[in-house]
Order: structure tokens, then C-alpha cells, then sequence
């Protein structure tokens, strides 16, 4: 079974999510405030956290600020309904996915499964039998999930090394929205989602930091993005 680690002061809500994924063959940790959580996540026995934006003590952000200081944890964030700036926040701060609550078990069981399965090898969905994918200087290790310029490392989260690999592999054209969002988070792209638009930015940010512009990611308007 899979250790999962759900960190939500909202007694009630925690113990009905906990049910339905138990039932599902997840093993689910409870914690009620962001100290404790953050003292979980990075403890090493889990393979994904859920984390509510409102919690007693640290708030959601703070957590996931601590917790990406040394861990890259698949993250799903729980915010909420229609509060858009905590959603953006939490991706740029290395959100691997969000839900508005309150939020559907068979939903969120969903998103869950698709953030894991970027994880699992043996089940991939946008890896292909080649280990090695380079580009200009550029290299992603699939195995070792470790992203390389001229040996130093480029550090990315689980999400932003599955969307920057589908870019390399399609560097000869233009890949859709919907198509990062399908291969890439593992789920349909939404109306009005800026998920994959986020998680781009962040990555065009760290491809700059290290590669000094070398290497780019440009923006097809209404369509896309493409490697450059």
C-alpha cells in the first residue's frame, strides 16, 4: 500500500477523504496543522501529500515553502473554491497539482493517481524506452529524473521535469496545452487552468537562471509552448 500524507485541520473532511482512499489501498497519515505536516512530509515515508491551504498554525503556503526547501514531494494542493491567487501561488512555489474544496473523494483519488504515476518507472505515461533525451546541452536522465546543463544540475520538481521532457522530445514543433496537461499532469486540461501556463514559467525561470538564455521556452499565443 501507498503512504499517503493528508495535512487538513478540518476534522470531518479529513476523515471522509481518508476512508474513501483507504478503501482504495492507500495508506493515509492525518496531521491537523502545518508544524506537524511539515515535520511528516519531510520525513521520508511518503509518496505523496495532500495539503490544505487553511490550517491553525503555518498556512498551506508556508508549509509547501518549507517543505521545498529539500524535498520534492508530489504536493496536491486543497484551496479554496474560486480563490485563484492561492492556487497560482502554490503552483509557483512547486505545487505539483490543486483542487478547489470542497472537493470530490473520486476526484481528488483521481489527481492523486495521476501525480503518482508520473513518479512510477514501471507504469510511465510520457517516457519512451530511450533513458537519455538531450537537447543544445540539455540533458534529462529519465531514470534518475535528474535534469543536467554542462553537469550542473537543474533542479525540478516531478511535474516540471515530466512537461519539460515532452518539450524535448517534440522540439521540432509546437505542443498544445492540452497535451501537456494530458501527458505531462496526467489529467484533461480545464477551462480557464493555468496549471501548465504556471509550472512553464517556472521552468522557462530556472532554464534561464542556469542556461543564460541558451536555451528558452517560447509562447505559441492560444496555442502553446515550444523549446527553443
Amino acid at each position: 500500500m501507498v503512504n499517503i500524507l493528508l495535512i487538513d485541520d478540518d476534522i470531518e473532511l479529513a476523515q471522509m477523504l481518508s476512508e474513501y482512499l483507504i478503501n482504495e489501498n492507500f495508506n493515509i497519515k492525518v496531521v491537523h496543522t502545518g508544524t506537524e505536516g511539515v515535520k511528516e512530509a519531510l520525513s521520508g515515508k511518503y509518496k505523496a501529500a495532500i495539503l490544505d491551504v487553511m490550517l491553525p498554525d503555518l498556512n498551506g503556503i508556508d508549509v509547501l515553502k518549507q517543505i521545498r526547501q529539500s524535498s520534492h514531494l508530489p504536493i496536491i494542493m486543497l484551496t479554496a473554491k474560486g480563490d485563484n491567487i492561492d492556487r497560482v501561488l502554490g503552483l509557483e512555489l512547486g505545487a505539483d497539482d490543486y483542487m478547489p474544496k470542497p472537493c470530490y473523494p473520486r476526484e481528488l483519488l483521481a489527481r492523486l493517481r495521476a501525480v503518482l504515476r508520473r513518479l512510477d518507472e514501471s507504469q510511465p505515461t510520457i517516457i519512451t524506452d530511450t533513458k537519455k533525451f538531450t537537447y543544445n546541452g540539455l540533458t534529462l536522465d529519465v531514470p534518475q529524473r535528474i535534469c543536467l546543463w554542462d553537469d550542473k544540475t537543474i533542479d525540478l520538481t516531478s511535474t516540471e521535469f515530466n512537461l519539460l521532457l515532452l518539450l524535448i522530445k517534440h522540439n521540432d514543433r509546437v505542443v498544445t496545452k492540452e497535451e501537456l496537461s494530458e501527458e505531462g499532469l496526467g489529467r484533461p486540461r480545464e477551462l480557464y487552468d493555468r496549471s501548465v501556463d504556471v509550472h512553464i514559467s517556472n521552468i522557462r525561470q530556472k532554464l534561464y537562471v542556469t542556461t543564460d538564455d541558451s536555451i528558452s521556452i517560447e509562447t505559441i499565443r492560444a496555442v502553446g509552448y515550444r523549446i527553443r
